[in-house]
């Protein structure tokens, strides 16, 4: 019988999410924080964790400043421009599932858990990542 040594890994981490984290929007022109209105139960140095199904525009997922995706309706038809001529207007989420690559063995109410290494695609193909898991910040 031979012996197995096991070696750390060399995925990046998957740091479970609370409420608080930050998130970028790449056509959008500021971060926002997840909220989370009600816990779930559960939490992570005393903040509310997360879980996939927290993607709700406007409850949990603030706009991100402006919008300049090209394929977003409302910039198309907006008159407001940056000083690079680029057209711009409020940056509100439209997304149509929950976060991918959920921590599915790790279970929030029945959802896999949101992890740092979840993202989010918005209709108007802006991708939206988890730059802080919040669990530091106040």
């Amino acid at each position: 019988m031979n012996e197995v040594k096991v070696q750390p890994g060399t995925g990046g981490k998957k740091s479970y999410v609370v409420a608080g984290a930050i998130l970028s929007c790449s056509y959008g022109t500021q971060p926002t924080r997840l909220k989370r209105p009600v816990s779930h139960g559960v939490y992570v140095k005393n903040k509310a964790q997360m879980n996939i199904g927290d993607y709700a525009p406007g409850v949990n997922i603030p706009p991100f400043g402006n919008c300049s995706s090209p394929f977003n309706p409302t910039v198309q038809a907006s008159q407001m421009v940056d000083i690079y001529g680029v057209r711009k207007a409020p940056c509100v989420p439209v997304l149509t599932m929950p976060w991918l690559n959920g921590k599915s063995d790790m279970r929030i109410e029945g959802q896999p858990a949101l992890t740092q290494n979840c993202t989010q695609h918005c209709l108007y193909r802006g991708q939206i990542r988890i730059e802080n898991d919040g669990q530091e910040l106040d």
